[in-house]
């Protein structure tokens, strides 16, 4: 699910101007190689966390971009006692909320474009066209909302790490995860019976 081809070609341009991310942070205390390798480690993991946040595929690659020279930026404030993904989801999301607010518009239900996968003929189709319908009914939430519940539903981090992470009052997590998980439930009814009526 988070692995789309070509995915070790995405971050192209943060690996060959990584000098100049460097200068861009403004930092000479930033360790641009131990940011890199974590970026490198958990890139699966970015591009599936953008993916579901609602990044269209052709813009992964620059939103990659703009998530690492974050990570780079605020590398030496990370603290190593807690875990990577719960930082990197918050990076991830922000950035995409600030990506999705530059290019004013809203990926919806009604023009979801679905990802290629003519490159992929080792997967079925049945699970294929699940997948689509799982990021079809993610995208029918506002962001907000689907952060909150990819956070604690698919990266099973804690209510009180998301609520950190995010910058809002636990209480609002909760508040949002459970609107959030009701909406989803909505979402997947309302596509299952249309994908069956069109069958």
């Amino acid at each position: 699910m988070t692995n789309p081809s070509g995915s070790c070609q995405l971050p192209k341009v943060a690996f060959e101007h990584l000098e100049v991310a460097a200068k861009s942070a403004g930092s000479s205390l930033v360790e641009p190689e131990g940011c890199l390798q974590v970026y490198q480690r958990q890139l699966d993991y970015l591009i599936g966390s953008l993916r579901r946040l609602g990044v269209h595929y052709p813009d992964v690659e620059d939103v990659l971009h703009e998530v690492f020279l974050v990570m780079l930026t605020r590398w030496n404030d990370y603290d190593r006692a807690r875990p990577i993904r719960p930082w990197l989801f918050g990076i991830a999301f922000r950035v995409a909320s600030a990506h999705r607010r530059k290019n004013t518009r809203e990926v919806l239900g009604c023009d979801y474009e679905p990802e290629d996968t003519r490159e992929r003929p080792d997967e079925n189709l049945a699970a294929v066209q699940n997948r689509a319908l799982l990021l079809k009914a993610l995208a029918a939430l506002p962001l907000e909302r689907r952060a909150v519940l990819i956070m604690h539903e698919v990266d099973e981090t804690p209510m009180r790490e998301i609520a950190s992470e995010l910058s809002i009052p636990l209480f609002t997590a909760y508040s949002r995860l459970r609107k959030g998980r009701q909406e989803f439930q909505t979402a997947l009814v309302r596509l299952q019976k249309g994908a069956q009526r069109g069958r």
